[in-house]
């Protein structure tokens, strides 16, 4: 009996995807609930398993576009384990009148080698060294995985490696440029950019936050703070309470056009914008006029865990009425950030540089922010939005403001 091994459904919007790595071989016998490939869809990617045992049939190759409900591989169960080929038992020489027969403890089972790892891995391994047969895997079935491999990498080693020098030979003739297929979520990525710039009346305003305050409570109750919840309170926590209380202020800004009509959401799920190797991707944190900090600030940890060891669902991304994002990470002082449609706002964060500020008629050096926030004019007026952005910066320079909702 022959079972076909489809590309399984990852998500109602999603209908197609790259067939980024086959974990088998042509003619491998595989196990019900093995790995078999890993698939690339334009927002996640998934892995496919095996339904049954038996012999596997290859349908498609690596790197190929595949529709969600294709057939991709054919599994003979009437083969079983004994068909798979055998080593050859080795013949051990007869020992000599010299030589007496020396008795050896067998060797044992390195269980990594029997279990397929994904490119992903295979390429952090070559770029870094590290032998994942030696990594402890999280995977199903012990399977070593990137997020893995990315927290072994990031393992302090002693003593300190010698720098690593370029390669100063030069590149050969005629291969001046390098191409490679657009991965599933750097299409999307493109497309929504370029979707969000033509369908949506796109304009920024700008203002400045002095993070004194922020800064000085954080430094204030950090120790307490980890104690308790085994994780530090960043900034990211205080900004969404302060997008939560003007969104409040500004329902305007919490509205997204749906046709001809205006939907004005009255739930505050926030998203926030995470940089992964394949590119960005927005998981949405719940109900943030609900939680507390260190909820929201464990909320978005796990997300960025999630995201860069590639497994959000999409669950994770889907529902969001507003978005941040935090270039000031990567040293960005200014910047438009581009709307996540069909949202209407988007705050942009940036690096925190100590200036020069006019305080009480006094010159101050304070630890200060630009903020910058992208909205749609065709919902939003001006007035609005700075009004928005005025809110966000109260909250931030007065935090207790947050507390009272003012």
């Amino acid at each position: 009996m022959a079972t076909e091994v489809k590309v399984p459904p990852v998500g109602e919007s999603i209908s197609s995807g790259i067939l980024a790595a086959w974990h088998v071989k042509e003619g491998d016998f595989v196990e019900r609930d093995q790995v078999l490939f890993e698939l690339e869809t334009d927002k996640i990617t998934s892995e496919g398993l095996a339904e049954v045992s038996g012999k596997i049939s290859l349908q498609v190759a690596e790197g190929d576009d595949v529709d969600i409900g294709q057939v991709v591989a054919i599994i003979d169960e009437s083969a079983d384990g004994s068909s798979k080929p055998k080593e050859p038992d080795a013949v051990e020489p007869e020992p000599t009148a010299e030589e007496e027969p020396i008795e050896e403890a067998p060797a044992p089972e390195i269980e990594s080698e029997l279990k397929p790892v994904s490119p992903a891995v295979r390429r952090i391994a070559a770029e870094s060294g590290i032998d994942p047969s030696l990594i402890k895997g999280t995977g199903k079935g012990g399977r070593v995985t990137k997020g893995d491999m990315l927290q072994s990498a990031k393992a302090p080693e002693s003593p300190t490696p010698d720098p690593v020098v370029a390669d100063p030979s030069p590149a050969p003739s005629g291969e001046r440029t390098t191409r490679k297929k657009m991965t599933g979520l750097r299409k999307k990525i493109a497309d929504r950019l370029v979707q969000a710039q033509q369908q949506a009346a796109i304009l920024t305003t700008f203002n400045e936050v002095d993070m004194t305050e922020v800064m000085r409570l954080r430094k204030l109750h950090q120790e307490k703070f980890v104690a308790k919840y085994g994780h530090k309170l960043g900034f990211m926590s205080f900004f969404v309470k302060a997008v939560v209380n003007a969104l409040k202020e500004v329902p305007e800004v919490n509205a997204q056009i749906h046709g001809q009509e205006i939907v004005t959401n009255h739930y505050y799920d926030v998203g926030i914008a995470v940089g992964t190797e394949k590119g960005l991707v927005v998981p949405v944190v719940r109900d943030c006029d609900l939680k507390s900090y260190a909820e929201i600030e464990g909320d978005i940890l796990g997300y960025a865990q999630k995201a860069r060891g590639g497994k959000l669902s999409i669950d994770d991304l889907q529902g969001g009425v507003f978005t941040i994002t935090n270039g000031g990470i990567y040293g960005s002082m200014l910047s438009t950030p581009i709307l996540n449609s069909p949202q209407s706002g988007i705050l942009g964060m940036h690096s925190i540089q100590e200036r020069p500020m006019a305080i009480g008629g006094e010159v101050k050096i304070r630890p200060m922010m630009y903020l910058a926030l992208s909205y749609d004019h065709r919902i939003v007026d001006g007035k609005e939005a700075v009004i928005f952005l005025v809110k966000v910066k109260e909250g931030i320079e007065d935090p207790t403001r947050l507390l009272f909702e003012i």
